[in-house]
C-alpha cells in the first residue's frame, strides 16, 4: 500500500487479522473495519491458517461482493502454520505499506465506527506507543483484558487457589490485575493481544513475534519487549470494542490448554535466565505440567459429556 501525499488520509493503519475456523466472526469483523475506513486510510491483511469450516470461502466471497471502501489483502495458507507465524506473515507485508500505525486484531473483534479515530490521538496526548481499547462481552459488560507480566509466584498463587480466593488482591492476583476494574485509562504492562494498535516504527523496531510461542504468550513476550525497549503501552477505557473471546480456541480447548502451558513454561525459561533462576524455573515448570495435565483431563471429560448430551 503506497499512499501518495495527494491521496493520503489521516491516520493510515495497516491491520493484521489471523483467522482459523472463524467463519461466523470474520465478516462482522471486516464490516466493522470497513466502517472505520471512512475516517482513515485502512489496509487489511487477513491471513487464514487453512481453516476447515468455510472461513476461506467467506473471505473470498467478501472480496468478490460489493463492499465499502476497504482494501483487503488475503493470504490463504494451505496448512496451519500457527498464530504467531501468521502474524509475522502480515507484519512482513506491513513493512512495505508506509502506514503510520499497525493494528494487530483478532477476527472475533467488532469495532464501533469511530474506534480507530478515537484511539489515534492518544498516541500524542498520552505520549504512548501501543494502545489497547476496553474489551466488552456481548451484553456490554467489561471484559478484563490487561495483565502484569507474570512471575513465578503468580503460578504458585493460581495453582494453590489463592488468586481465586482473593480475586481483587494486587498481591495474590496481581498477574491478572484483580485490583483493576478496567473502567479507567492507564498505562499497563500487557493488554490482551486481541487488539493492539502500535506506532508502525515501534512495531517494526520490536520486530517479529517470537515463533517459539506458536499460539499463546507471543503477545506477552512482544509487549515485554516493547517495555524493555523503553516504550509505553496504554489501556484506553473510553473506547470499547466487542470481543467474542476465542470461539475457535474453545472449540479445541483440551489441545489449547496443553499449548498454553507449554508456552508459559517457555516464557519463564526465555526471560528468567541465570543460575539464580534454575530452581524457580524448574519448580514453576513442574507446577505448570501438573496443573496443565489436570486441566486437560477435565476439559476432555467435559467435552465427552457434551457429546453424550
Amino acid at each position: 500500500m503506497n499512499l501518495s501525499p495527494s491521496t493520503k488520509k489521516t491516520p493510515t493503519v495497516y491491520a493484521i487479522v489471523v483467522t482459523y475456523n472463524n467463519r461466523d466472526e470474520i465478516i462482522p469483523c471486516l464490516h466493522s473495519l470497513a466502517m472505520n475506513s471512512t475516517e482513515c486510510a485502512l489496509h487489511v491483511c487477513v491471513i487464514d491458517n487453512a481453516s476447515q469450516d468455510g472461513t476461506q470461502e467467506q473471505i473470498q466471497n467478501y472480496l468478490q461482493s460489493p463492499k465499502p471502501d476497504l482494501v483487503l489483502e488475503p493470504i490463504l495458507n494451505t496448512k496451519n502454520v500457527g498464530f504467531t507465524k501468521a502474524v509475522n506473515q502480515g507484519l512482513a507485508l506491513a513493512r512495505n505499506s508506509h502506514a503510520e500505525y499497525i493494528l494487530f486484531l483478532n477476527p472475533d473483534i467488532v469495532l464501533p465506527g469511530d474506534a480507530l479515530l478515537s484511539l489515534v490521538p492518544l498516541f500524542e496526548a498520552r505520549s504512548v506507543d501501543v494502545i489497547a481499547p476496553q474489551l466488552a462481552y456481548e451484553d456490554g459488560s467489561v471484559q478484563p483484558s490487561c495483565r502484569r507480566f507474570p512471575h513465578h509466584r503468580d503460578v504458585l498463587f493460581n495453582v494453590a487457589g489463592l488468586a481465586a480466593l482473593f480475586p481483587e488482591s494486587a498481591f495474590w492476583n496481581g498477574w491478572k490485575m484483580g485490583d483493576f476494574d478496567h473502567k479507567s485509562s492507564r498505562e499497563v504492562d500487557q493488554p490482551q493481544g486481541a487488539f493492539l494498535l502500535a506506532r508502525a516504527q515501534v512495531a517494526f523496531e520490536i520486530g517479529k513475534w517470537d515463533e517459539a510461542f506458536p499460539m499463546f504468550f507471543s503477545d506477552v513476550d512482544w509487549c515485554l519487549r516493547v517495555k524493555q525497549a523503553g516504550y509505553r503501552t496504554w489501556f484506553a477505557a473510553e473506547t470499547q470494542v466487542l470481543h467474542h473471546q476465542g470461539r475457535s480456541v474453545h472449540a479445541a480447548r483440551p489441545q489449547m490448554i496443553l499449548s498454553s502451558h507449554r508456552s508459559f513454561i517457555r516464557y519463564f525459561y526465555r526471560h528468567f535466565r541465570g543460575w539464580q533462576w534454575i530452581a524457580p524455573n524448574a519448580l514453576t515448570a513442574v507446577m505448570l505440567v501438573f496443573s496443565g495435565a489436570a486441566r486437560y483431563i477435565a476439559a476432555q471429560i467435559f467435552s465427552m459429556m457434551r457429546k453424550l448430551k
